[in-house]
């Protein structure tokens, strides 16, 4: 009884200093630079967590100048009996209550009313529509490039060019700096890894298909990583490079070698009669004409057992749950199908679904997604109109996407099928540095987990780093020590919440997209299943919008924030706001 009434306390505090630090016009990250603590200690301290450290919770009080009210409050609760602890409880929170500042502060805050009780997200229920055979599709894909975050160095040359530590075994850092754990508390189901393994640079130009990157670690590293995200309940894909290799690949080194004698000139395509740019004495098939890129010859089949048997080993080896196909638009129709065999059979052995999720650009994303091809693919139409809706004042870019995708019309092009979204990601600059309000994040992501198909977040854009895209590719690959927590990562926690575990979470996640309401810097749809039917409001604008529209229902829940809602005489949204609106049946 004892431990519940503290834990209540803990939660009134939390509570108190978030008004305050609102009054005092101080974001979170402000508070915690003056505090001298994390970001995320002032979060979960806002949030009431029961584990919250006494000395923090002091220091961001004292921030806040609220230092001896706080000590006050704490010794009269220790000092009172256990049977008058509710009552000292009580007491002891009004004296933290906000109240007008000192000096010019006085004149400008008014404390916020104290009788309306702080919304709280829809609670979670149990989602029997979501099994083993279907988890990809209530997912959320947590993305992290290792290369890139662990600090290796840019070239597998010996040299230490790019490195930002000294570690052999690099990859471990994905564990011990935290990087799992936030995965989980943002509410990621699925971790991607892009690549891992023996490379020539930047994992993408293969040397060796068996073993993990020297520059990150061991096999038993990698294993280690996966081991830890099961734990926490989170499968892990691969990103498997399968159409091109690196010139370091033992296998086109045999060619060098051996020249025609090598039994692996058919695993690609020689041109003995010319050359290449670095003089080998014969020339070759490159992705892209990228000559460190050796283009694999799929019509040989003995090249496409090899890497049957490296995909059952990954498997086997390392427990993955599934791939992502690099630059699956470059595989020939044929070895996706043969792919989509393989993919079936782990599929049967581990009694779930292996995803296969590829790679594509543009074009109808049916060429590479079905029965025999992939799972999934990338959205890169849709990534586009995201943020050029946002950054034109024209949410009909992003609208028109959404309703030839998945709209509720026979002929739109992937309805109830499951597309791959996301904001950026390791070969794109930074969502932060695409946009030009960067106040859009929040709608922008509320648009993201709203929209059909499934969420990604890239490891760092969930706290707004910022990194364009330049040659090497490493401001957007960066390397980081540990992970951060701000309002955004608050946001997108609760984003996550409201779409993946709320009673609208089936209807979020599986249901079809008809449109609503589009204006420039508005956009409403719903997105309806058999179960039940979800109202996405989104303002980009800096000012509150009045939107008036068809709701086929007098009131609705909000699941971000658990408030009822009246549409009658219409539904107004915040600056800058969103809403995801469970309609009464």
């Amino acid at each position: 009884m004892t431990e519940n009434k503290n834990s209540d306390f803990t939660a009134q505090i939390g509570t108190s200093l978030k008004q305050w630090r609102e009054v005092s016009h101080k974001s979170i990250d402000q508070v915690a630079q003056e505090s001298g603590v994390s970001s995320e200690v002032v979060s979960q301290i806002e949030q009431g967590d029961s584990w919250m450290r006494i000395d923090d919770v002091l220091k961001v009080a004292q921030t806040l100048g609220l230092l001896e009210k706080l000590k006050q409050a704490f010794a009269a609760l220790e000092a009172a009996p256990v049977e008058q602890q509710e009552e000292q409880t009580e007491a002891s929170t009004n004296t933290l209550e906000p109240e007008a500042q000192e000096g010019n502060a006085q004149e400008e805050v008014q404390p916020k009313q104290q009788d309306k009780p702080q919304p709280q997200p829809a609670p979670a229920v149990e989602q029997p529509w979501l099994t083993e055979a279907n988890w990809y599709d209530g997912s959320m894909v947590y993305q992290i490039y290792p290369l890139g975050l662990t600090g290796a160095p840019w070239r597998n040359d010996g040299s230490a060019e790019g490195a930002t530590n000294d570690d052999p075994h690099r990859l471990l850092k994905i564990i011990d700096d935290g990087w799992i754990v936030q995965a989980k508390k943002l509410g990621a189901t699925c971790i991607m890894l892009n690549p891992v393994f023996e490379s020539d640079s930047h994992g993408y130009d293969t040397r060796d298909y068996t073993k993990v990157d020297s520059r990150l670690g061991t096999n038993e590293d990698l294993r280690a990583v996966v081991d830890a995200a099961h734990q926490q309940g989170i499968k892990v894909i691969l990103d498997a490079v399968l159409n091109h290799v690196g010139r370091g690949f033992w296998a086109f080194q045999d060619v060098i070698k051996n020249r025609q004698d090598s039994k692996y000139v058919g695993w690609f395509n020689i041109d003995w009669n010319s050359n290449s740019p670095y003089n080998d004495g014969f020339s070759y098939e490159s992705w892209q004409g990228v000559s460190e890129l050796v283009q694999l010859n799929h019509n040989n089949l003995e090249l496409n057992n090899y890497l049957n048997d490296v995909i059952l080993r990954w498997e086997k080896e390392f427990d993955i749950d599934g791939l992502r196909l690099d630059v699956a638009y470059c595989l020939d129709p044929g070895y996706l199908k043969y792919l989509r065999q393989t993919a079936n059979q782990l599929t049967e052995k581990r009694h779930q679904k292996f995803l296969l999720m590829g790679e594509t650009m543009f074009g109808d994303y049916n060429q590479w997604m079905g029965d025999d091809a992939c799972d999934t693919v990338y959205n890169y139409e849709a990534y586009k109109g995201l943020w050029g809706s946002m950054n034109s004042s024209n949410m009909h870019e992003i609208a028109y996407s959404l309703e030839r995708q998945s709209g509720d019309k026979p002929w739109d092009l992937y309805t109830g099928k499951h597309l791959f979204n996301f904001l950026d990601n390791h070969d794109t600059s930074r969502i932060a540095s695409t946009l030009n309000d960067k106040k859009q994040l929040k709608p922008l992501y509320g648009l993201l987990f709203g929209m059909p198909g499934v969420p990604a977040v890239y490891y760092g854009s969930e706290w707004g780093i910022e990194g364009e895209k330049k040659f090497g590719d490493h401001e957007q690959r960066p390397s980081l020590d540990k992970p951060e927590w701000n309002d955004l990562t608050d946001w997108i926690q609760t984003l996550t919440k409201a779409r993946l575990t709320t009673a609208g979470a089936e209807a979020l996640c599986e249901g079809d997209y008809h449109e609503l309401l589009c204006q420039p810097k508005q956009l409403v749809f719903q997105r309806a299943c058999e179960s039940g039917r979800v109202i996405v409001a989104i303002n980009a604008d800096s000012k509150p919008a009045h939107l008036d529209f068809n709701a086929q229902c007098g009131q609705g829940t909000n699941l971000i924030t658990g408030e009822q809602h009246d549409f009658g005489g219409g539904s107004d949204l915040g600056a800058y706001d969103t809403a995801y609106w469970l309609c009464e049946k």
